[in-house]
């Protein structure tokens, strides 16, 4: 299987297993080093980069629902985003602009290939993809449910997912609903 269609079937699967809906907002995060089977930031592959941002791009503006592209350690994790979806959730640009050694390839192909890109330093999305141990729980909701996915792996990387849900508060006389 080809990394375009091992990443089309595990971002497709996040979007029907969390239950996404056009305006949510999904954090990705990417090593193409780990793609390749290198250790990660150690072999940064812009073309994997661009293959993987175009393949994610496509199933969720299709959706209508908002990419957040971690960028790598040296960008603190910032986070790519469309300028719309900074404005929805009211998150404060940063000036930055990610390059594939300062900031990660998917990042930088996810900035290219945007509409209208911004970097802001943190999301709380409602789902969350992690393609070769980024740590993307930083930017998720408070609840994170793991979500087994069929895709283990995408080239050499290994793939985790995770949903959010809201907390279950007031204790045993509680009720929730499902």
């Amino acid at each position: 299987m080809s990394i375009a269609s091992e990443t089309k079937n595990a971002i497709d699967e996040l979007v029907e297993k969390a239950n996404l809906k056009k305006g949510d907002l999904v954090a990705v995060g990417c090593s193409s080093s780990e793609i390749l089977g290198e250790h990660i930031g150690k072999g940064s592959s812009p073309e994997t980069g661009i293959e993987v941002a175009k393949t994610i791009l496509s199933v969720l503006n299709e959706r209508g629902i908002f990419l957040a592209a971690q960028c790598c350690e040296h960008l603190n994790r910032a986070l790519v985003i469309e300028r719309e979806a900074a404005e929805k959730y009211m998150l404060d640009e940063v000036c930055v602009r990610p390059m594939p050694k300062a900031g990660g390839s998917f990042a930088t192909a996810v900035y290219d290939n945007m509409k209208d890109p911004v970097v802001v330093e943190h999301v709380k999305a409602k789902a969350g993809l992690d393609i070769g141990c980024t740590l993307i729980g930083m930017h998720l909701k408070d609840v994170a449910v793991p979500i087994r996915l069929s895709v283990k792996n995408i080239g050499s990387a290994s793939v985790n997912a995770a949903y959010t849900r809201p907390k279950l508060i007031g204790g045993v006389r509680a009720h929730y609903p499902e």
